[in-house]
């Protein structure tokens, strides 16, 4: 007798564009990019590939519409207080980006690739009107504000990135370390450098085993907030 393959139970309910992508991000969440495949999400969902194709296009289509939708929703942070200062703006989408990155560790690899590929997208054009748009309340001069702007992003970016789990080349990196424990084998690593070569590095590693992430990114946007305020 011959056995038909199962096939995925199809779903009673209308599949929104909405649930695809929301699944995807879990998907991407629990597994990373390699969890997420059109077999995958289809089983997930109980659907056929046709639909998925249908309201968000190629797998690589609905990587990007994922990072969009993570990535807009962290633009949209405020600060806590209505009144706040041109400063405080960049702070809180700042510490958004980073949280969204920390808390998506895909994320980081993705939207480097779109800001690389598609500089007039809704994630890049996003992140530059966000943090640009403050460029003038902030008093920086018309003709700085690319360049001020610039750097806040290559900072923001950089920064969010360096402290995230980057997928793809990451030869010599243990994906499953622990963060603590890195911390103490670098920071014992520093202590036995020669000091009188090394004096910096000495002097600094009590701070590098005690030091905060998000304090540390914060600081350094302070640092550029600060050192734009010299550009007027």
């Amino acid at each position: 007798m011959t056995t038909r393959a199962r096939r995925p139970q199809r779903r009673n309910q209308v599949l929104s564009r909405t649930q695809i992508i929301d699944t995807a991000v879990e998907m991407l969440d629990a597994g990373g990019e390699g969890a997420l495949t059109v077999r995958a999400l289809t089983e997930r969902l109980s659907t056929g590939s046709g639909a998925l194709y249908y309201h968000v296009g190629t797998r690589d289509e609905l990587l990007d519409t994922a990072t969009e939708t993570v990535i807009t929703a962290a633009l949209a942070a405020k600060p806590t207080e209505a009144s706040a200062t041109p400063a405080e703006e960049i702070r809180a989408v700042a510490l958004a980006l980073f949280d969204a990155i920390a808390g998506h560790q895909w994320l980081a690899t993705r939207l480097t690739l779109q800001i690389i590929r598609n500089p007039v997208g809704p994630v890049t054009v996003g992140i530059f009107e966000r943090i640009g748009g403050q460029m003038g309340p902030l008093g920086v001069p018309r003709a700085s504000w690319f360049d001020a702007a610039s750097t806040l992003v290559h900072y923001i970016l950089g920064a969010v990135s360096q402290n995230a789990r980057i997928e793809g080349d990451s030869s010599g990196i243990d994906p499953d370390g622990d963060r603590g424990e890195f911390i103490d084998a670098a920071s014992s690593a520093w202590q036995g450098l020669d000091p009188e070569a090394y004096p910096f590095m000495h002097a600094i590693v009590g701070q590098m085993r005690e030091h905060d992430d998000r304090e540390q990114f914060l600081t350094g946007v302070a640092v550029i907030l600060d050192g734009l305020t010299h550009l007027r």
